[in-house]
């Protein structure tokens, strides 16, 4: 039977505009028939995998997404920098002689191709789809490229030593997937699901005017403001769900169990410290995860936004109601259905109980 961990948090967060709409506005959701704050997966998820906490903790098993390989490809043909060491922006020796550009664009076309289908364009490099490259890809595109610098020839297609591959232990691509619609041979189904996060009481996004001071501007001839604008921002207190299927994450990591727990821990980690960067500068709206619910066990997973159905807001409690709803419902559906999980660990910071560290090495376990 497959073997789940399931993650329920609470973050609350103040003003702020984590993650923006088309028009620049706060992202929202209706829920139980009232306006909520939302922040999508997407922008939960890259906020984790480029964070320091992924980059400490996953060290050589992170991957790059990108349009841009035809480029990198190009430029590591001329200086012979290695494509990893571009991509880090390392100073780096070259591994290899460099070649002349007109060879180095025609190259860089042929080996971007093998990863996506690149712009009409002949000056164009870029490939179309954003691809996630692992590791293990980038190696083997690197020592395709100093072949080929070293024997000024470039392998027919028929001929190119492979370069993508499923056998890959990137941490990233295992735990959120990756869909390639052109080669789909290539995909990797997600371990880890991720809830849009919602708040779990109604929300009034509301607007800030703000004005900006020349400061050369000394006010005899012009006292008005040198810049004037507005945003919208708003407040609240976030449920987020995440479901990991751990067989799965595993199985996308080539057996290494090790590195599944190592990725479980850097997940949850980052889950319950690092922010969405949207506005940061702005309003500084960086928050840790005030209660967590780690769960791990054999039965179907669930998510308790139920709880949220009906707003909160009615106590001037919110935190320490929204742990009770979200206790009380998961006690209620353990009544009729069964245990959800063989296990779990609370860390509540409302109460000053449990502890992150606990937390982590329960998940991790």
């Amino acid at each position: 039977m497959t073997d789940f961990v399931q993650l329920h948090l609470l973050v609350s967060y103040p003003p702020a505009n984590l993650n923006r709409d088309d028009l620049g506005r706060p992202k929202t959701a209706t829920m139980g028939n009232t306006l909520r704050l939302r922040v999508s997966s997407q922008s939960l998820k890259r906020a984790w995998r480029t964070s320091e906490v992924f980059d400490c903790a996953l060290t050589g098993h992170l991957g790059v997404r990108t349009k841009m390989l035809g480029d990198l490809i190009a430029r590591s043909f001329t200086t012979g920098t290695p494509v990893g060491a571009l991509i880090r922006e390392e100073e780096a020796a070259p591994a290899f002689t460099g070649v002349d550009e007109a060879k180095a664009h025609a190259w860089a076309r042929e080996l971007a191709g093998l990863f996506g289908k690149v712009k009409k364009e002949e000056t164009q490099l870029e490939i179309e789809q954003l691809m996630h490259i692992s590791p293990e890809e980038i190696g083997a595109l690197e020592a395709v490229i100093a072949d080929a610098a070293r024997t000024g020839t470039l392998p027919a297609a028929t001929a190119m030593p492979p370069v993508l591959t499923n056998r890959h232990t990137a941490a990233d691509i295992a735990m959120f997937g990756r869909m390639l619609a052109a080669m789909p041979a290539f995909n990797t189904e997600a371990a880890v699901q991720v809830a849009h996060a919602i708040t779990v009481h109604q929300v009034v996004v509301e607007d800030d005017f703000f004005t900006a001071v020349d400061d050369l501007n000394r006010g005899v001839e012009d006292v008005g403001a040198g810049h004037m604008g507005e945003t919208e921002f708003a407040a609240g207190l976030f449920y987020l769900y995440l479901c990991v299927d751990r067989d799965l994450l595993i199985r996308n990591l080539q057996g290494d169990r090790a590195l599944a727990d190592t990725s479980l821990r850097a997940l949850v980690e980052a889950a319950a410290t690092i922010s969405p960067t949207g506005k940061q500068a702005s309003f500084g709206s960086r928050a840790r995860a005030s209660y967590v619910l780690a769960e791990k066990g054999t039965q179907q997973p669930r998510s308790l936004s139920v709880a949220f159905l009906s707003p909160l807001g009615k106590s001037d409690d919110l935190l320490g109601d929204a742990i009770g709803a979200l206790q009380q419902t998961r006690q209620r559906m353990n009544d009729v259905y069964g245990a959800c999980s063989d296990a779990a660990v609370e860390m509540n910071a409302h109460t000053g109980t449990g502890s992150f560290e606990e937390l982590l090495s329960f998940v991790a376990s």
